[in-house]
């Protein structure tokens, strides 16, 4: 009995010798940095951040309408903690998730879903403050059509149509006073005049970022949001926001859009950064047929048109307009009435901030590239600048940069009145 005892425990030591080589041989679970959710009506991101690529499995379950994601080699509870409280009642298409160990080494993520979709994923490589990323994006099977959002301006009062009423208190036997222009305009154009209103950035881009911590995307949208409203209260003209919430819109789509409801006038808002914070002011630019005016204005031009690749593109989805050269366009007569707009709309800047530059200047910028629309970028100021950051997040600042470039347009309009027929879509809603 004695003699049997060594060779018992030599046996377990062995097999537990096995088992640590076995265990060491595995690799470590990848662990989850971070789980992103950006709701919107035109689709729905679920963006998953890790430190190396995610090996990934989707299908398609009916009946109800489910969405499977199995990820392997992933650590369990940093996939539970990632994506825990992420979705929102008023998400459009995600109705619910789950997260739960499908087998060994597998974790397995269930979005139960509120009506039949179209989904595309995709992966995405490290870029600026960003990881490897993988990237699900959750379409409608019919896409949300833009014309629908125009139908939302409001009723407008007679006075604003007409003119001034007449005063009632004056002497019937009087002859009636012959109507000055100055009390009695009639609109610049025949019809109602359509400005896609483009705010720059969002979701997954959040452009620059201000010392104080404040995101480009976030003040864009707000001034855009009040340009709308200013342009929705003119009797002969409506908008048309490109982003209305915290969601990325690639470069190619902003395009697509504003062509898409036949857009008199693509105006996009931004907010400048430089690396040095003395750098103020603001600038309009327009598109170039031959290069840049400045090594600023290009410099500019490229990071804006890397947006793509920060928020997150397909490139397996051929773009229909980015791709296109300003020759195959034929942007000359675009690009010069491009540059009247920017005129008018600097001067109007002018009176509310300091001008970093004096005249329109001229950059490669592909979101500018929409055929035959007259279209802008507007840095409203440096969010660089401590001093024009905290203006930027100033509602009263942000009203007066929306008035301006108001005024701008209407300047441009009353010159400029826009010739084109309505889009055949636009006129049968």
């Amino acid at each position: 009995m004695p003699s049997r005892l060594p060779r018992r425990l030599s046996a377990l030591v062995f097999t537990l010798f096995a088992c640590g080589l076995a265990l060491a041989a595995e690799p470590p679970a990848e662990q989850l940095r971070a789980v992103r959710v950006w709701p919107a009506p035109e689709y729905t991101r679920v963006t998953l951040e890790s430190a190396e690529p995610l090996q990934h499995r989707m299908s398609s379950i009916k009946d109800p309408e489910r969405l499977v994601l199995d990820l392997e080699g992933v650590d369990f509870a940093s996939v539970q903690l990632a994506f825990a409280g992420k979705v929102s009642e008023s998400d459009p298409y995600i109705g619910s998730l789950r997260v739960g160990r499908f087998k060994p080494g597998v974790v397995r993520v269930v979005l139960d879903l509120k009506t039949e979709v179209k989904p595309q994923i995709f992966t995405l490589a490290p870029i600026g403050d960003y990881g490897h990323r993988l990237v699900l994006d959750i379409y409608p099977t019919r896409p949300v059509d833009p014309i629908l959002a125009l139908l939302q301006k409001p009723e407008l009062k007679m006075e604003q149509s007409l003119g001034p009423l007449p005063d009632e208190s004056q002497d019937d036997a009087k002859p009636a006073p012959k109507a000055r222009p100055k009390e009695r305009r009639e609109p610049a154009a025949s019809r109602l005049v359509t400005i896609a209103v483009d705010a720059g950035h969002g979701g997954e881009d959040p452009g620059a970022k201000g010392r104080r911590g404040t995101y480009e995307k976030a003040v864009t949208m707000t001034i855009a949001r009040k340009l709308k409203t200013l342009i929705d209260g003119e009797s002969n003209m409506r908008a048309l926001l490109i982003r209305d919430g915290d969601y990325f819109i690639k470069l190619e789509a902003r395009v697509e859009k504003a062509t898409l409801v036949n857009a008199d006038l693509f105006v996009s808002i931004h907010a400048d950064s430089f690396v040095k914070p003395h750098a103020r002011g603001s600038s309009v630019f327009a598109l170039s047929e031959r290069g840049a005016t400045s090594a600023a204005a290009r410099q500019l031009a490229d990071r804006e048109n890397q947006s793509d690749l920060i928020g997150g593109v397909n490139r397996r989805k051929a773009d229909r307009y980015v791709e296109l050269t300003v020759a195959d366009l034929q942007l000359t007569a675009q690009i010069n009435d491009s540059l009247k707009l920017g005129r008018a709309v600097l001067g109007e800047l002018g009176d509310v901030n300091s001008l970093h530059r004096g005249k329109v200047e001229q950059a490669g910028f592909a979101v500018l590239k929409a055929p035959q629309i007259p279209s802008i970028l507007v840095e409203t100021a440096f969010i660089s600048n401590p001093d024009e950051e905290r203006r930027l997040t100033d509602e009263a600042y942000q009203e007066k940069i929306a008035r301006a470039i108001l005024r701008g347009v209407k300047n441009y309009i009353s010159k400029n009145p826009p010739l084109r027929a309505p889009s055949t879509l636009a006129a049968n809603r």
